[in-house]
């Protein structure tokens, strides 16, 4: 069974909503997209993530999940050289935490309403290590998770190495429910080359690829935001997570670490109005 990604009631404060309203599902209209990314990080520098792009979450405490790493801004846990970003879980002590890793948030510095999400990475491998390329919503209008959504762009879990994940999370449709919406794919080389994860996201519908290939397709139904609670503005967030509900549900191998995911770019491009 999927697991939310790394979500946190931290992340996602609990206003007070209103009854969800049905109408009528949206038209499709074949929206296309801007060739040209409206934002992005090229990782074309040396040194910490671009601060004008990039936050950080920070701290441990099981992030939701029961997750065993701590949350740091320190350059031995995301580093950009080479042209990569480098986001890198290691075996050390920090709070009552045995490891560290990052999780970089774009909240802020980057918030979007529909778009093309694409991001080219090459995944971590051993058992325990859980690393997400995902989305959360900005200002949690309905609520906290999984009301307001989560968009899950790529999740690997390595004990079963390969196996790539594409999600949605939102009230109606979540793991706590067992209803969640998604889809998996083996990529064989998922740990030993950069592949292209994206997220094409419309008022029709959040549609996931890898590589080019379309492999999952969530539908708007009309029938609110229980089930589509994704016409609001969503930010990117990239980690490594070590354990935890789903990462850890094997165990954790420490003889594995330190793991990296390794991002060549991070390109948002607009969705084209009709």
């Amino acid at each position: 069974m999927l697991v939310a990604s790394c979500s946190t009631s931290a992340e996602s404060p609990s206003p007070v909503t209103p009854p969800p309203k049905t109408q009528a599902p949206p038209e499709d209209k074949n929206w296309a997209f801007e060739t040209a990314p409206v934002w992005a990080d090229e990782f074309d520098y040396t040194g910490q993530p671009d601060p004008a792009k990039w936050g950080y979450d920070l701290g441990g405490n099981g992030w939701g999940n029961n997750e065993l790493q701590y949350y740091t801004d320190n350059p031995a846990n995301a580093s950009v050289a080479d042209g990569k970003l480098a986001i890198t879980a290691r075996i050390e002590q920090m709070g009552s935490e045995q490891f560290t890793s990052a999780r970089l948030v774009s909240k802020d510095k980057g918030d979007f309403l529909y778009g093309r999400f694409e991001i080219r990475a090459k995944l971590p491998t051993g058992r325990g290590t859980w690393p997400a390329i995902w989305m959360l919503p900005t200002d949690a209008a309905y609520g906290g998770w999984p009301r307001s959504g989560e968009i899950d762009i790529m999740e690997h879990v390595g004990y079963d190495q390969n196996r790539v994940h594409v999600t949605v999370h939102t009230d109606a449709y979540n793991h706590t429910k067992g209803t969640q919406r998604g889809k998996s794919k083996l990529v064989e080389t998922a740990s030993t080359e950069f592949h292209r994860y994206r997220v094409d996201w419309t008022p029709y519908a959040i549609r996931g690829y890898i590589d080019d290939e379309l492999m999952f397709d969530f539908v708007n139904n009309g029938s609110g935001y229980s089930a589509w609670p994704f016409d609001k503005k969503f930010h990117l967030l990239l980690n490594i997570a070590v354990g935890g509900n789903w990462g850890g549900a094997q165990g954790v191998d420490p003889g594995v670490f330190p793991q990296t995911m390794e991002i060549d770019y991070v390109r948002v491009y607009d969705m084209i109005q009709k």
